[in-house]
């Protein structure tokens, strides 16, 4: 533990500038534990605080810049993939891009301190056409809030976090190993805690194959998006279908035959929000509401732009 002690004093702007850059890449690394330590060792002069400051600025600018480069080129589809890596995954997707709906770009200045958002807020701003400008300055005003806020932290509580540093050193590789359990410990708890969530959202799907049949046999199946409304903006909708964005079945629902078959689908990893809704209409009744396995990329692999969807879900989703 000395010599990591003695790494952080000589060459702690480029060990801040290398962990805050893979934990904005997207790797489950905690930075700002460091900016902390690096602000109280800031304080005795044994780390140059503007420095520190810059290096973490420029490490959260290259990463956010490299997201927002990859949603403006691949859109929606970066989402997806970020947000099927992130250790949580599930709230990623549908919360975090309404609040960028609702926010707009400004949303950058906060996103780092929030949980899942920062995940995807560089790349959705590239993906809504977010203009470079405006992107590097609110990016920019977000990392240096939130770079500013660890070496602060540090600053202030400079006294407590020497003590702490003082403690690890007499401890040896003990101290590293204290601290490798402790991250073992958090990534054990993601996990748990994405486990959990998928078994309580636990529900019967419906593949595209299944779905087709149904038409073939000339079922009317209710098409359900339960996509964001970003979602929706970012990519077509199912035609005929019914946009769902509430927590209670939309009016027009309430007059519906009740075994009629109610297809929920999503643009998400695991179908998680088709999944909510579906269970959601099951409490209200709606008993043959399944979430759509895939969700609208299964969809559109079956009813590519230049193949009609079937007509008896053009025009007739709902009862008049």
């Amino acid at each position: 533990m000395p010599n990591l002690i003695y790494l952080l004093e000589h060459y702690g702007v480029l060990i801040v500038f290398g962990i805050v850059l893979v934990e904005q890449l997207g790797l489950p690394i905690p930075a700002f534990p460091i900016l902390v330590v690096a602000g109280a060792l800031a304080v005795d002069g044994d780390m140059n605080g503007g420095l520190v400051l810059a290096a973490a600025l420029g490490a959260c600018l290259i990463s956010d810049f490299t997201w927002f480069r990859a949603g403006r080129h691949f859109g929606k589809r970066i989402l997806r993939l970020l947000c099927r890596i992130s250790l949580s995954p599930d709230y990623c997707v549908s919360q975090t891009e309404d609040k960028f709906k609702r926010w707009g770009p400004k949303a950058l200045i906060v996103s780092k301190f929030v949980p899942g958002f920062n995940t995807v807020a560089a790349p959705m701003s590239g993906a809504l056409g977010t203009p470079p400008r405006l992107f590097f300055l609110y990016a920019g005003l977000g990392a240096l809030l939130w770079s500013g806020t660890g070496i602060v932290v540090g600053v202030i509580f400079h006294a407590s976090v020497q003590q702490v540093l003082d403690l690890l050193s007499t401890m040896g590789s003990t101290a590293l190993l204290m601290l490798a359990t402790l991250l073992g410990l958090f990534l054990l708890y993601k996990y748990l805690e994405r486990r959990r969530f998928r078994q309580a959202l636990q529900i019967e799907r419906i593949g595209i194959d299944e779905l087709l049949e149904l038409i073939e046999q000339g079922e009317e199946p209710l098409m359900v998006d339960a996509r964001s409304a970003t979602a929706q903006a970012l990519e077509p909708a199912v035609p005929g279908a019914l946009f769902f964005n509430g927590k209670e079945p939309v009016p027009a629902m309430i007059a519906m035959d009740k075994d009629r078959h109610i297809i929920v689908y999503c643009s998400c990893p695991n179908d998680v929000t088709a999944a909510q809704v579906a269970k959601l209409l099951h409490q209200h009744g709606f008993h043959r509401a399944k979430p759509l396995h895939g969700g609208l990329d299964a969809w559109n692999a079956a009813y590519r732009s230049d193949q009609p969807a079937p007509a008896s879900l053009l025009g007739e989703g709902l009862p008049s």
